[in-house]
């Protein structure tokens, strides 16, 4: 008796009192601070200031392809001119994301950026539709895609 109550608590917590790591990443999609979404991914993130550093932490979301590989983000700093004065990437594991998956981020800068100041971020993967022949010789589609933000 004792045994089928621990099993039945253990299936109760397994079910009921965990939340996955994907499930949390998807709801940073709408509490995060900065968004982006395009036909392909959906992006969210947060800048702060660590140990003389910028980081960004985000996440990222598959919404096109049955399979995005070779994810990279790339962030630049731009000067009042326009010009690249700091540019940091994240290679995002894992290697291949589902469609409707989620990944984490994490782009360091090597100085902290000011206030105002504008970022481009710059993604980049491979793009595939799936089954032997996706339209593109069965070798996917490479994409790559920047738009600019602003550190709040």
């Amino acid at each position: 008796m004792v045994g089928k109550l621990i099993l039945l608590m253990t299936v109760l917590l397994i079910t009921c009192g965990f939340t996955s790591r994907s499930d949390e990443m998807r709801a940073q999609l709408s509490t995060l601070p900065q968004h982006y979404a395009n036909f392909d991914v959906k992006m969210a993130w947060d800048i702060k200031a660590v140990d003389g550093n910028t980081v960004i932490d985000g996440v990222l979301q598959n919404v096109r392809y049955a399979t995005m590989e070779n994810i990279e983000i790339w962030v630049a700093v731009l000067d009042t001119q326009g010009k690249t004065v700091q540019r940091a990437a994240d290679y995002v594991v894992p290697l291949r994301l589902d469609r409707d998956d989620t990944t984490a981020f994490s782009v360091k800068l090597p100085t902290v950026a000011p206030h105002g100041v504008k970022l481009v971020f710059t993604y980049k993967y491979d793009g595939f539709d799936g089954g032997g022949n996706d339209g593109f010789g069965g070798g996917g589609a490479g994409w790559m895609q920047s738009f600019e933000s602003e550190i709040p």
